[in-house]
C-alpha cells in the first residue's frame, strides 16, 4: 500500500484519512458486498483488503516491499472464505479491518503528543467500528429519560419533524433536548446521525436505528409495541 500523496500529520488529517479508508471498508463489507465476496477467491494467492482514503476499496496482493511504507492488512483473506459462513467471514474480515485501520492511524500519529493521540482515538472512537456496522452491533449508550434512564417499560419512536411519540414520559422532555440527543446518537446499520429521518430504538438493547435501515416505515412502528433489532433476534436464537 502506497502513502497517501501529502502524508496526514496533525490530528485532523490523521483522522480524515481514518475516516475515508473506513467509510471505504464499510462499503465493500456492507454494501458492495457481493462484488467483494466473489473477489476473494480461495483459488487465489494471498489477498488483502485495502481501504483507500478517497473511500475506495480494492483487493489485491500485499505490496512486496519489506518493511512496506504503511502497516498492511490482514493477509489472505480469500483462504477461509469458502470454509465458514458468509455472515461470519465477513465479520473476520472486520474485525481485522479494524485493526489495520487503528494500525494506520497511529503510525501516522506516531509523532503526535499525548493529549492529540488522546484526541485522535477519541474522533475515531465516536465513530462505529467496522464490525459494528457489519454486524449491525453497538454498545448500549445510556441515554437521558425523565426517570432513571431506562426504557424497557415502552419504546419511542421517533417522527420525521424529530419528535419522540408513543412513550408519555419520553414526550414531558423537550423537543430540543431530543434532539440534542440523537444528534450524538449513530445509527447501529450505517453509523450516521442524520436526524432529520424517522428512528426507531431497540426496546432490548436500546440501540437506535433509521427506520430505512431496518425497513421499519412510521407506519409499521405505530403498530409495533415491542421492536426488537435484528442482532437481539439473533442473539436469543444464539442462546
Amino acid at each position: 500500500m502506497e502513502m497517501p500523496s501529502t502524508t496526514p500529520k496533525t490530528v485532523e488529517e490523521i483522522f480524515k484519512d481514518y475516516a475515508g479508508r473506513r467509510a471505504a471498508l464499510v462499503r465493500a463489507l456492507a454494501h458492495d458486498v457481493d462484488e467483494f465476496y466473489g473477489l476473494c477467491d480461495p483459488g487465489k494467492e494471498n489477498l488483502c483488503l485495502y481501504g483507500h482514503p478517497n473511500e475506495t476499496w480494492e483487493v489485491v496482493l500485499p505490496v512486496e516491499e519489506v518493511p512496506p511504507e504503511l502497516p498492511e492488512p490482514a493477509l489472505g483473506i480469500n483462504f477461509a472464505r469458502d470454509g465458514m459462513n458468509r455472515k461470519d467471514w465477513l465479520s473476520l474480515v472486520a474485525v481485522h479491518s479494524d485493526s489495520w485501520l487503528l494500525s494506520v492511524a497511529f503510525y501516522l500519529g506516531s509523532r503526535l503528543k499525548q493529549n492529540e493521540r488522546k484526541r485522535l482515538f477519541s474522533l475515531m472512537n465516536d465513530l462505529p467500528t467496522v464490525f459494528e456496522v457489519v454486524t449491525e452491533w453497538k454498545p448500549v449508550k445510556e441515554k437521558p429519560s425523565v426517570d432513571s434512564g431506562s426504557r424497557s417499560q415502552g419504546s419511542a419512536k421517533r417522527s420525521n419533524d424529530g419528535q419522540v411519540k408513543s412513550h408519555p414520559k419520553l414526550a414531558k422532555q423537550s423537543i430540543e433536548e431530543d434532539v440534542d440527543e440523537h444528534s450524538k446518537t449513530l445509527c447501529g446499520s450505517c453509523g450516521e446521525n442524520s436526524t432529520d429521518e424517522f428512528w426507531i430504538g431497540c426496546d432490548i438493547c436500546e440501540r437506535w436505528y433509521h427506520g430505512k435501515c431496518v425497513n421499519i416505515t412510521p407506519a409499521k412502528a405505530d403498530c409495533i409495541q415491542r421492536y426488537k433489532c435484528s442482532f437481539c433476534c439473533m442473539k436469543k436464537c444464539r442462546q
